[in-house]
């Protein structure tokens, strides 16, 4: 695989999607090497704090194998950085990826955390008010990531892939989980047991500690 984009988003106004009426989805690619942090990429704006980033969703990658089907699907030509996406990777198709999986870039580790959930924002972006269902349904939800060696990246890095050595969570079955949540107590745990989002973490501890005092 390779880095073929890095896209930055400045603060900007957006309509019909989050109560502030900003927002950093509207990425643009950007030239030179690029400095990536704990917290994301430097010069990143993120505006919806609650929701997104912080040092579980650090960076946000999405595939030009992803980009391919949607450009298809919706019959024109999509840029990267359209889905809001720090990394775009060539051949990179989030769901075959699992929670805690590696991907090394230049001089910078990340480890997968969470699929990305879509919301309004995204759906304003892209002027479709169903695109929220669209990209439910399309199963092709890109990928969080917190960033485990800090460093620098450039267009046409190489990136490779190391395999999460421990218990498996596909990303789209935690991607479908968040739809049709999987009360089972072995399920539960086999989410906990792998290296998921603080976010998804606090919710599936909760959804744990209410099946077991149903006991």
């Amino acid at each position: 695989m390779q880095l073929i984009s890095v896209n930055i988003g400045q603060e900007r106004s957006i309509q019909k999607a989050k109560a502030s009426g900003v927002t950093g989805i509207y990425k643009r690619p950007v030239n030179g090497p690029v400095q990536i942090t704990h917290n994301g990429l430097s010069g990143d704006v993120i505006c919806d704090v609650e929701n997104h980033g912080g040092m579980d969703q650090a960076i946000y990658v999405y595939g030009a194998a992803d980009y391919t089907w949607w450009s298809q699907a919706l019959g024109r030509e999509l840029a990267p950085g359209t889905f809001g996406e720090n990394l775009t990777i060539d051949a990179l198709e989030s769901a075959r990826f699992c929670i805690g999986d590696r991907l090394h870039i230049g001089t910078v580790t990340l480890e997968v955390t969470a699929p990305r959930i879509p919301c309004v924002t995204l759906a304003a972006r892209m002027g479709d008010p169903s695109f929220v269902k669209r990209f439910r349904y399309a199963e092709r939800p890109g990928l969080y990531c917190r960033v485990i060696r800090e460093g620098y990246v450039t267009v046409g890095d190489r990136v490779s892939y190391e395999p999460f050595p421990g218990e498996i969570i596909t990303a789209i079955e935690m991607f479908r989980d968040f739809y049709a949540p999987d009360l089972n107590e072995a399920t539960i745990r086999r989410h906990l047991a792998a290296p998921i989002a603080i976010r998804d973490r606090a919710e599936k501890e909760e959804r744990l500690r209410k099946l077991l005092a149903q006991k």
